[in-house]
């Protein structure tokens, strides 16, 4: 939804003035502003950071950019490498809060049996996940608190991380350069991708918790 927003946002704006007025700004403004949207992207979801990764792509295209292609891939993979490491220790620290606290409602949150099979399914399963977090919003803020919990060897999951922001990144990147100004096609194209990413993650989570509830209902009978 808000990429549409923010595609009628673009259509009702002057663009090329506003582009003219970015190209005019400081490059390490610029480089600063696309590496803090890659991080917060990783601890706030909700912000739209692989529109901004496609606009930095073409940013960097436009002639006389002040912003080179690698500048802009560094800007990408520091930010966001960043944001992941902080859900990590994140995750370490709100696993240890949880067993601690005496909170009511965040208490009832900790049951130590379900989370111990999440954390063993992570740890069997941890260099796939890994790899693919970064191609689902949804996916990449849990996976670097989860990885965070389980207590995920911090090289290897830099490592696994890396590869995956490249993956992905690299494509975002080299599209909104490759389109040029026609780069918000591809935000359309991730609307859609997003749309269909979540819908098989709802009837994964749907399937499981009627598999949960199908298993406690047994067991009470």
């Amino acid at each position: 939804m808000e990429r549409f927003i923010l595609l009628f946002v673009l259509d009702s704006i002057p663009f090329e003035a506003v582009l003219k007025e970015i190209l005019e700004l400081p490059p390490f403004v610029l480089w600063i502003f696309f590496c803090f949207s890659n991080f917060l992207e990783n601890i706030f979801p909700p912000w739209p950071g692989d529109t901004i990764t496609v606009f930095s792509g073409f940013i960097s295209s436009t002639p006389n950019s002040p912003l080179s292609f690698l500048s802009v891939v560094f800007a990408t993979f520091l930010g966001n490498l960043i944001g992941a490491l902080a859900m990590y220790y994140f995750g370490e620290r709100f696993l240890l809060f949880l067993k601690r606290t005496k909170i009511p409602f965040l208490s009832t949150l900790y049951h130590e049996e379900n989370l111990q099979k999440t954390l063993v399914w992570f740890r069997q399963y941890e260099i796939v996940v890994v790899l693919i977090s970064r191609f689902s919003a949804g996916i990449r803020f849990f996976v670097s608190i989860v990885a965070g919990m389980s207590k995920m060897n911090i090289i290897k999951f830099v490592v696994l991380y890396s590869i995956a922001i490249s993956m992905w990144c690299g494509l975002l990147l080299f599209g909104g350069s490759f389109l040029g100004s026609n780069w918000n096609q591809i935000i359309v194209i991730l609307s859609y991708y997003n749309r269909t990413i979540g819908a098989i993650l709802f009837v994964i989570f749907s399937y499981l918790l009627y598999q949960m509830i199908k298993k406690r209902n047994t067991k009470l009978t």
